[in-house]
């Protein structure tokens, strides 16, 4: 099944709770870091996980200790084939059948089929598409790792969450402005930033606040120095986040 392209509702998300289930940065103690990202985002229409870190042993350890229950999540969104964001997934769909899983159309052939012998259903997304009402996928960006990120449309403006964000955080972020025609909230993920120069991530920090991102929460692959250059720019409107953090609505103003 392909997904469909639509508009955004204007009945907007005043309400949103974003947990972090799985990333290597440390946050709570009483969770496992791990290399490799997963997000639970709640008070959307559907419940979603975005990307499924690593291992699944680790993914649903720390779900239990968050008091996250496998059959609440409806729908799992993958940013891209990487095992860090996809290896939680059989462990996952074992725990719970029929979920509805986003996955780009040029993942291979037999990932897809084993997730359906799994009893989930796949949707392939190649182009711009809504997943439930006001969260959309960007569609499929990128040429060398094809990636597609999470766009939430909140009252407030718009949420952008990246995997790892190959193509380029700055086109990302571009794509989703361009989407849905609304300024950015807040940008969380990971950047893909540790391999970048200084000079790289200034330039980047400067692109990310000329297109108007009010708070930015850089996790997983941003690198040490990319978060410490965001935290240096943003201050207080920069969220520390690992393993366990919770964003809200609230959080955001």
């Amino acid at each position: 099944m392909h997904a469909e392209s639509e508009r955004p509702s204007a009945h907007l998300i005043a309400s949103l709770d974003m947990v972090i289930v799985y990333d290597n940065n440390p946050h709570r103690e009483d969770l496992e870091p791990a290399w490799g990202f997963a997000c639970l985002v709640r008070g959307s229409e559907k419940t979603i996980l975005f990307d499924t870190g690593g291992d699944g042993s680790i993914l649903l350890a720390n779900m239990k200790e968050l008091g996250i229950d496998p059959d609440e999540i409806e729908v799992v969104v993958l940013s891209h084939i990487h095992e860090d964001h996809t290896g939680g997934l059989r462990a996952l769909l074992d725990e719970k059948s029929g979920m509805t899983v986003y996955s780009l159309a040029s993942f291979p052939r037999r990932f897809k089929a084993d997730v359906e012998t799994r009893g989930a259903s796949i949707v392939e997304v190649d182009r711009h598409a809504k997943i439930c009402e006001n969260v959309y996928s960007t569609g499929e960006l990128g040429t060398r790792v094809k990636e597609q990120a999470l766009i939430i449309h909140t009252a407030r403006g718009l949420i952008v969450m990246t995997g790892c964000a190959h193509p380029g955080i700055v086109h990302v972020v571009e794509r989703a402005k361009d989407l849905i025609g609304e300024d950015v909230l807040l940008v969380i993920g990971g950047f893909h930033l540790g391999p970048a120069s200084s000079a790289e991530i200034e330039g980047i920090v400067a692109s990310i606040r000329e297109l108007g991102v009010r708070y930015i929460a850089p996790c997983h692959c941003s690198g040490d120095a990319a978060r410490e250059l965001f935290h240096d720019e943003y201050e207080e409107n920069y969220i520390e986040v690992g393993v366990g953090s919770i964003i809200t609505m609230e959080d955001l103003s």
